[in-house]
This record gives structure tokens, C-alpha cells and sequence, in this order.
């Protein structure tokens, strides 16, 4: 027995001596640092986001945040990172890691070298990426596509993505995975913006000139985003350049704009602002300023976006960015009517009639950003934000009557004097704050977190009336609401094949004592099937408390945001998302995925109603109701080289159903399209000649057509004939339009090719470019909607001896496509200096 005892403690013994050197070995060989800093363009000093950190022999990687910053950590000894970014030389930096190390890097853009293509060969492969359903967009391709009257747009590019359809001929608003324009969330260097349009909807407010990033998240979302269900577009501003001092602008048909930027002080400050305004309407207005009557229109719009950049040291560093546009309408009709009457002409009336019109809408946002490094591992972002959407319409009547008896002793005379003011103003604004936190602790964790609160105003819509002396008022008065969220994900790297995004987000709002919340999870999941070849899922829910009201119609803007209420409730959207992303040589990227979307109280307006009726408020004037979508979306995209651009098809299903609404039936959503085809190439020749085209497909949208124009002997009887589930209107006094559901036709489809040519030369003081493009390159005519049109007619019959006789007249219904635009060439004038 003593033998054993003294085997045993020797086995013990010998366990403990192991463990020990073991732990002494873990000791020596898991010592780790962090590598952290900021990645900036060698030129501009603009920070790069979403680069690309990786180190060779430790077999791990990161990518900087949307600042810049990058943090990783390392075994400790001999270290090499490998830098890259799209478009840039890659860096590398060898060193001896003993302990934490900050390393600011710049790479050179391929875009200042003549001749050379650099293509970085490391690149953040799609594959890897936890993220499904988002698109980085490149500023300089969105400037190098083919631009709709020489303006180049970014909700345009976006538009040539799959899954993202564009509404009606020549919009810019978006329409992402079923979803309606006001279930899209624009951050604008993180302020929310309300209106992303001028031009009646033709033009986005984002000067593209301003822009330094574009980020498109159709699905999947991080839990950092909320507060809209179907996507979110993050746009970042340029902070100007710290070396030395640039210019960019251009000069259009629709617009001229101009963008300066530079140091303030030398390495601490830069500055960048810049400037766009339309001009037709300076050079016509000398030409409507002689005309005394008739017809005086006048339009313009504006944007002006400024920022200022302040690096106190490496650990602080403060933004100041401030945007402000406005789209101004305003119509002058003038009459003048005299007459001479009475038996010998002695009386004499003369009527003057002055009609005026007024119409402004515009947003302003500013942000104020702080940036703070606390340590190699943890990075925070305190933001205060301010965001104002307004629109206001004037309406104005005068009527000078005048009576003059010219044979009368004295002349008779009697004037008399008609004023009528009516006026309109709907607005939305914003007082927020926010604070986000990036925490790596280890190669392994990537973790955000963070929380915000902001305050709503909102006044949906008060019009004012003055009849003569009396002034009236009615619509709805201000609302007051604050929203608050936080959110908290981490980005896990569970084995070298499997990652995971997981997290939760948490809103809440509060409204004329009705308070809604929400829990809101994310997750998303990569798992490489090879090194170039990864499936990816993904599940989200998003809670969103504001709603729209727009008016969609070409000739008037007006777009009414309202909050959720007592009788309004917030809507809701489900997603879930699966694909495969392929990566070829660094150079290709393909991705293939598939998704299912449900939305619960999507708005629309009951049948008949109008915005300006104060009769009733808006919330008699909507409907809640459930929307679902589901389709197929191919993206294929080379990002690198001579030749640039992406083919994109989408196949979708999208449907809605309101219990008050076509029988309480699903009916198809007006822009449902079976098929969806993109095409954007880019082609540079050498520094000295830039091509581009871009074509779409896409199967017509949707509308509703009556199946049946009757004509009644007896219109009393109308009310009395059974509806059998169909809805009937009365078009005059003995005719009704008979309709059998809702967007029951589909208009034919759309299809059109844009081109353009850069003919680009270098000068001393920089670089110009002379831009031709063609929109609509083959004159297609595309729809842009369906009208009724009824044609008199009548019978006739010939006898046999050769007597016409004309028999009943009646009325032949036939429908009339209208398009919008035809061929359009432009032409524009660019310089950089």
C-alpha cells in the first residue's frame, strides 16, 4: 500500500511540475499587444474606411471603422501588417512588436498615377465579410457613370443595384426590397434626412462632389442601425484636405457647382465646403420680367454642405458638418379683361386678376462629432445632431373690379376689391444625441455599442387662410415625440471558417402619452466553404416610428412626415436572408443571394381623399395594413483596373393587403417587377479618355385600369345594383367607371441605355473634362403612366338604296401611355485644381 501512495504522489507530482512548465510556455508564447492607428490617403488625408489590416503570420485581420481607426492584437516578437485598399498601393510594415504600438498609415491612390493600375491583393475579399445585403459604392464611379443632364447622382447609382428599383422616369427616389420611400433611412454624416430630393424628385440633395463614402444596407443589418424597416444609406463627408489647398467643379445644363478645400492649420485643421445651384433661372428671368401678363414661372434649387476638421492630438479629434438646401417654385398668372357695353357703349368694366403661387421645401442638418481613442483597444464617437425638413406653400388671389358710367354727371364709378391668402407649412425637426463605442479586446471580438436619444417636432400639416380681413386656421397642430435606442453587437470569429455577427438593438418612443418599444435582433453568419467561396444568412427585425405621407405626382411636391400615434402604431419588418459570395483573383467579386421580407403597418391613403382637406385630420386619411416581399438577387461587380462596373438581375414578388382595401384581398404593390436587369461599365483609355454606359431593364410597374365603362338608362338605379365585390364611380351623370381590383394591369416595360464620354486633359494648374452624355441613347419611350381617354362615336348604316343613316351616338374607351423623356444629350464642363 505504501508502494502505491508513494506512486500516486509521484504521478501527482509529476502532473503539478507539467502543469506548471506548461503554463510557464502559454506565459512565454501568449504575451499579446495591440497595434492600433489610422489609415489615411497619401494625398488628400482623408480617412480611409472599410481598409483592409491583416498580418501574414499570426493568420488574422481587421479593417478600419468609418473614421479611420483600425485595432489589432498580437503575439508578441517579429509582426508584419499588410495595408490595402481598393484602388491603392498596398503597404507593408515590418517591426518588432514589444509592446502597444500606435502606426498612422497613408497609401498612395492608384487615380494619381498615369499609366498604372494598382490592384491591392488584399482587399477585404467579399467571402470573408460577415455583412450580407451591402454595397460600398465608389465616389469616383458614381462621378465616372453616365449622368442624367450632366448631373452626376448617387441615389441614381444606387438604382443600378439589385434589389433597389427606382419608382417612376427619372426619380431618384429608392425603392429597396418592396419597401416604400419612407421606409429608407439617408444618414448624412449621421443626421437623418428627411428630403433626399430636387427637381420635383429628379435630382438627389447629395452633391457627389462633398462625398468621400456611400454604404447601401438592403438586409442583414448591423444593430447599430434603427428606425427604418427596409434600408439604410450612409453617406460620409469629405473632411478636407490637411496638406494642401483643391478645387473641384463644374459647370452643367441643369447646374453649376463648385468645391474648395484645404488647410486651415497645416496638419490640425482642414476645411472643405462646397457649393451647387441651378442658373436657367437667371437667364430667363430678364425675359419673364417683360411680360405683364399671361403665365410667369420661375424654379431654382440650392445645397450648400461645409465641414471643419480639428485634430487636438492623436487621441482627440472634432467635426463640425452642416448641410442646408432648398427647392423654390413660385407661378405669377395675370389677367386683364375691359369691356365697353350698354346700349351706346356708356358703361366701360375693367378686371385685373393676379394669381401667385409659392412653393419652398428643404432640409438643413448639422452635426457636431467628437472622436476620442481612451487606449489601443476602445474608440468612441460622441455626436450631436440637429435635422429640419420643411415645405411651405403660399397661394395668393387678388380680383380689381372697376365700373365706370362715362356719360354720367358726375361719372359713376364703383370698384370693388377681392383678397384671398391661403397658406400651407408642414415640418419635421430633430435635436439628437449620440454616443458609439468600438471595443476590440482581442483578434477574436469586435464589439460596438452605444446609445442615443432624440427629440421629434412635428407639424403634419397647418394651413392658414385670410378671406378679405377674416383669418381662419385648421389642420393639425404640433406633435411632440422622443425616440430613444441602444444597441450592442459583436463580430465573432468562432473557428477560421465560421463567423458570426450577432446583437440586439433596443428603440423606444413616446408620443402624446403613448409610449411604444422594441426588441430588435440581428444576426448574421459566414461560414467559408473555401478560401474563395463562403454561404452567408442573415435575420432582421427593425422598428420604425415616423411615417409618410407623399404625393407622387410630377406636379407638386409635398411629402408630410407624421409619427406614430394612439390610432397610428409603428411599423415592422421581419427579413431573412441567405447567399453565397465568391471571390476571383481580388478582382471579381460575385454574390448570389435570396431573401423573404414581411412588414406590418405599412400606410396608405383610404380611396378618394385628399391632402388639403380639413375636414378631416390624416390619420382618418390612412390605412395600416401588411406588405411581403421575396425574391432572387445576382450582383457581379470588378472593382480594380481599366475596366470597372457590375451586372446586376433581381427576381422579386411584392404584395399588399388592407382589410379596406380591394375587398380585403392581397393586391399586388404598384412597383412590383417580376424582372430587374443593370449593366454599368466603365472604360478608361489611357489619362486622356473615360467611357461609360449603363442600361436597365425592368418589367413595367404596376397601375389599376377599369375593366368596364357603362353607360346608364336610369343613373337613379345605380345605388341599387349589386356591387358583386367590384367598385364602381360615377364619371358623369349617366356613366360609371367599373373596376375589379387594385394595380390589376401592369404597364409595359422599361428598358434604356445611357453614354458618356470624358475627354479629360491635364493643365498647369490641374485637370479639365469636357462630359457628353446621352440619356435614353435609343429614344425608347417608356411609360410613365396610363390615362383614359373616351372617344365620341356613332353608328351609321347604309340602305338599300344607298340612304346613310346615322344611328345612336356612344363612347369608345381606349387607354393612352404618356412618356416622359426622349433622347436627351448634355454636356458639361469639369476642372480640378
Amino acid at each position: 500500500m505504501n508502494v502505491c501512495l508513494k506512486a500516486m504522489k509521484q504521478r501527482i507530482l509529476s502532473i503539478v511540475l507539467n502543469a506548471i512548465l506548461l503554463s510557464g510556455v502559454y506565459a512565454q508564447t501568449g504575451i499579446k499587444y495591440t497595434v492600433s492607428g489610422y489609415l489615411k490617403d497619401g494625398q488628400t488625408t482623408e480617412s480611409l474606411m472599410g481598409a483592409s489590416v491583416y498580418s501574414q503570420p499570426a493568420r488574422s485581420g481587421t479593417t478600419t471603422n468609418r473614421y479611420g481607426f483600425y485595432s489589432i492584437t498580437l503575439p508578441d516578437g517579429e509582426a508584419s501588417l499588410h495595408y490595402s485598399f481598393v484602388g491603392y498601393a498596398p503597404v507593408i510594415v515590418s517591426f518588432s512588436l514589444r509592446q502597444d504600438t500606435v502606426i498612422n498609415v497613408s497609401l498612395t491612390g492608384s487615380l494619381h498615377l498615369e499609366e498604372v493600375i494598382v490592384t491591392a491583393d488584399r482587399i477585404a475579399p467579399l467571402q470573408e465579410q460577415t455583412q450580407m445585403s451591402m454595397i460600398r459604392v465608389p465616389v469616383e464611379q458614381v462621378k465616372s457613370l453616365t449622368a442624367f443632364l450632366g448631373e452626376a447622382d448617387v441615389l441614381k447609382t444606387l438604382q443600378l443595384l439589385p434589389g433597389v428599383q427606382s419608382g417612376s422616369e427619372g426619380r431618384s427616389g429608392l425603392y429597396v426590397r418592396g419597401g416604400g420611400p419612407d421606409q429608407n433611412l439617408f444618414l448624412l454624416d449621421g443626421v437623418p434626412v428627411y428630403n433626399v430630393s430636387h427637381l420635383f424628385g429628379f435630382f438627389s440633395v447629395f452633391n457627389a462632389d462633398a462625398i468621400n463614402n456611400v454604404e447601401l444596407y438592403k438586409g442583414g443589418f448591423p444593430a447599430r442601425y434603427g428606425g427604418r424597416t427596409s434600408s439604410v444609406v450612409d453617406i460620409t463627408l469629405k473632411e478636407g484636405n490637411m496638406q494642401q489647398f483643391h478645387g473641384e467643379g463644374s459647370v452643367g445644363i441643369i447646374s453649376s457647382k463648385l468645391t474648395l478645400e484645404g488647410p486651415i492649420w497645416k496638419n490640425r485643421t482642414s476645411f472643405i465646403v462646397s457649393g451647387r445651384r441651378t442658373f436657367a433661372d437667371l437667364i430667363a428671368r430678364p425675359v419673364m420680367a417683360r411680360t405683364d401678363f399671361g403665365y410667369q414661372m420661375n424654379y431654382y434649387f440650392y445645397d450648400l454642405t461645409a465641414k471643419i476638421n480639428h485634430q487636438f492630438s492623436e487621441r482627440d479629434r472634432i467635426f463640425l458638418s452642416t448641410y442646408l438646401g432648398d427647392d423654390v417654385y413660385s407661378q405669377v398668372h395675370k389677367e386683364r379683361y375691359t369691356d365697353d357695353y350698354g346700349e351706346w357703349g356708356e358703361l366701360r368694366s375693367e378686371r385685373n386678376y393676379l394669381y401667385r403661387s409659392n412653393l419652398k421645401w428643404g432640409n438643413v442638418t448639422t452635426a457636431f462629432r467628437w472622436n476620442h481613442l481612451f487606449g489601443a483597444k476602445l474608440f468612441s464617437n460622441t455626436i450631436l445632431t440637429y435635422s429640419r425638413y420643411r415645405y411651405l406653400s403660399a397661394k395668393e388671389s387678388r380680383a380689381d373690379l372697376l365700373h365706370i358710367n362715362r356719360y354720367a354727371n358726375p361719372p359713376d364709378t364703383v370698384e370693388l376689391k377681392k383678397y384671398n391668402v391661403m397658406e400651407y407649412l408642414s415640418k419635421v425637426s430633430d435635436w439628437g444625441g449620440r454616443m458609439a463605442f468600438d471595443y476590440h479586446p482581442s483578434p477574436m471580438h469586435y464589439i460596438r455599442f452605444g446609445g442615443s436619444a432624440t427629440l421629434h417636432d412635428y407639424t403634419p400639416g397647418a394651413a392658414s387662410t385670410v378671406r378679405e380681413t377674416e383669418l381662419t386656421h385648421s389642420g393639425a397642430v404640433k406633435i411632440h415625440g422622443a425616440e430613444y435606442s441602444a444597441y450592442i453587437e459583436d463580430d465573432i470569429m468562432l473557428t477560421d471558417k465560421l463567423k458570426m455577427n450577432i446583437g440586439l438593438h433596443w428603440s423606444g418612443f413616446n408620443v402624446e402619452g403613448r409610449y411604444y418599444q422594441s426588441l430588435q435582433p440581428r444576426l448574421s453568419t459566414r461560414y467559408l466553404l473555401t478560401d474563395k467561396l463562403s454561404v452567408k444568412t442573415a435575420y432582421s427585425r427593425m422598428t420604425q416610428y415616423v411615417h409618410l405621407l407623399a404625393n407622387s405626382s410630377i406636379g407638386l411636391q409635398m411629402d408630410l412626415w407624421v409619427p406614430s400615434t394612439d390610432a397610428i402604431r409603428p411599423q415592422t419588418s421581419h427579413q431573412v436572408a441567405i447567399g453565397l459570395a465568391q471571390n476571383f483573383k481580388n478582382d471579381y467579386e460575385i454574390s448570389l443571394e435570396g431573401y423573404y421580407k414581411t412588414m406590418d403597418r405599412v400606410m396608405e391613403f383610404r380611396e378618394g381623399v385628399t391632402f388639403l382637406d380639413p375636414s378631416e385630420t390624416w390619420q382618418d386619411k390612412v390605412l395600416q395594413g401588411k406588405g411581403r416581399s421575396y425574391g432572387a438577387e445576382f450582383f457581379a461587380q470588378k472593382k480594380t483596373g481599366k475596366f470597372t462596373g457590375w451586372v446586376g438581375y433581381t427576381l422579386s414578388w411584392t404584395d399588399r393587403q388592407f382589410d379596406e382595401l380591394n375587398n380585403g384581398n392581397r393586391f399586388y404593390y404598384k412597383y412590383d417587377r417580376r424582372h430587374d436587369v443593370s449593366l454599368a461599365l466603365i472604360k478608361r483609355f489611357g489619362s486622356k479618355l473615360e467611357m461609360s454606359a449603363t442600361w436597365v431593364f425592368g418589367t413595367g410597374t404596376r397601375t389599376t385600369v377599369p375593366v368596364a365603362i357603362y353607360q346608364m338608362v336610369n343613373p337613379m338605379e345605380f345605388p341599387q345594383i349589386p356591387a358583386i365585390g367590384k367598385s364602381r364611380y360615377f364619371v358623369a351623370d349617366d356613366e360609371y367607371v367599373e373596376y375589379d381590383m387594385r394595380n390589376n394591369y401592369r404597364m409595359n416595360a422599361y428598358h434604356r441605355l445611357d453614354l458618356s464620354v470624358s475627354l479629360i486633359k491635364k493643365k498647369k494648374w490641374g485637370e479639365r473634362r469636357w462630359v457628353f452624355s446621352l440619356y435614353n441613347a435609343y429614344c425608347r419611350s417608356n411609360p410613365f403612366y396610363i390615362d383614359i381617354r373616351l372617344d365620341q362615336k356613332s353608328t351609321s348604316y347604309i340602305s338599300d338604296d344607298g340612304t346613310v343613316t346615322i344611328g345612336d351616338a356612344y363612347k369608345k374607351c381606349r387607354f393612352v401611355q404618356y412618356s416622359l423623356f426622349p433622347i436627351i444629350p448634355s454636356i458639361s464642363y469639369q476642372f480640378k485644381f
